[in-house]
């Protein structure tokens, strides 16, 4: 899931959490990896705590009941070009058919997140978030105001915004999740060697085909050293391909969902084809050019960044649990896409023109009111 900015999830929580991993050992990453970040999602894009509803308007309609956007008594300009005004009601169009969907989603995330807020009788105050935005831009070695500027001119994200769709959440959703998180010796051990043991420097051939897959495999057995322009001819994979199947040394334990591509990368030796390793539907060829060197040695020496790492990521984890679960308990009926989701099985669904019918509300167009947050949540800054 994306937001109205093209955030996905993981960049919204990236956003807010930085990589601690990734600091560790690139301290001059790139603004694009920092800002992208690997941090597992908290399954909530971005996430607001005003709430707003569509209020019955009498906006005028055209034959097919659409909102028509010549009749211009009712809709304040809000430009001007050469002599002719372009009205509210049609950049409200314009917008709704690119973004409704998306923003409507993002509304309804944040309408399940504040309704549980709200019923545990849970609030997130202004010096929590100030708390959690210092904590974050001295993650990055950055002034407040500098991290503020950042995310203004790389995201189009405000400081009001950034507190209030990124951190507001995020605390939120903490909070929703509760503590019950435990980090054990087998956590650190496997976290240790994910960021700190030595990793496997590969190229790849990715393909969609196991027969094509077959073919090719067998040209990298006969021709190893040809291994950089088979990848080139043949890999799916758009990136590594252009650079001839190079691709990132492999670790271990980075995703359950790669066990298999990280098993068959450590049994290789240098110079070695693996075989063909099946990733999803798709099929892998690896070639081993060696392994990188293992900076720190002792776990002891980084325990209690890694603890912390660790408390993060299963914290992560536990709220993405927690809102997926308050979305299967959440009846939500979407009369823009016609579907209806969680609560109560027999509910009907109600169609989108039922529901103009029903309320009268011309949406798009119509005037939007915000719903006033729980206590303790309202952002003056």
């Amino acid at each position: 899931m994306t937001d109205a900015n093209g955030y996905s999830m993981k960049e919204t929580t990236a956003m807010g959490e930085g990589n601690h991993s990734e600091m560790n050992t690139k301290k001059s990453a790139p603004w694009a990896t920092i800002i992208g970040g690997t941090v597992l999602a908290i399954a909530a894009g971005v996430i607001g705590f005003q709430v707003f509803r569509a209020e019955p308007a009498a906006a005028p309609t055209d034959q097919a009941g659409k909102v028509s956007l010549s009749n211009t008594s009712t809709s304040p300009a809000l430009a001007r070009v050469n002599g002719q005004l372009i009205q509210y009601d049609a950049v409200a169009r314009e917008c709704f058919d690119r973004l409704g969907k998306s923003v409507l989603e993002n509304l309804i995330n944040r309408t399940i997140i504040h309704q549980e807020v709200e019923r545990r009788g849970l609030t997130v105050t202004e010096a929590e978030i100030d708390a959690e935005v210092q904590k974050i831009a001295k993650r990055f070695n950055l002034p407040v105001d500098t991290w503020y500027q950042m995310l203004q001119t790389e995201r189009d994200l405000t400081p009001v915004q950034y507190r209030r769709d990124v951190i507001w959440p995020m605390i939120a959703l903490r909070k929703l999740a509760g503590d019950e998180v435990q980090v054990t010796d087998s956590d650190l051990h496997r976290a240790f060697q994910r960021d700190y043991g030595p990793r496997v420097r590969c190229r790849m051939i990715m393909m969609e085909n196991v027969r094509r897959a077959n073919e090719v495999w067998e040209k990298a057995t006969r021709t190893p050293e040809d291994f950089d322009k088979l990848a080139r001819e043949f890999s799916v994979e758009s990136n590594s391909r252009a650079l001839g199947g190079a691709i990132p040394p492999i670790s271990r334990y980075s995703s359950a969902d790669n066990q298999s591509l990280e098993d068959a990368a450590f049994r290789l030796q240098p110079g070695e084809i693996s075989g063909l390793i099946q990733v999803g539907n798709r099929y892998v060829i690896l070639k081993c050019e060696g392994r990188t060197e293992q900076v720190v040695t002792d776990i002891k020496d980084v325990e209690n960044d890694l603890r912390a790492q660790l408390q993060e990521e299963k914290t992560q984890e536990r709220v993405a649990v927690v809102f997926d679960d308050l979305k299967k308990q959440t009846r939500v009926d979407n009369y823009l896409t016609n579907t209806s989701t969680g609560g109560s099985n027999t509910a009907q669904n109600t169609s989108y023109t039922n529901q103009i019918q029903q309320t009268g509300s011309t949406l798009p167009g119509a005037d939007a009111q915000a719903v006033q947050p729980a206590s303790g949540t309202t952002l003056t800054k």
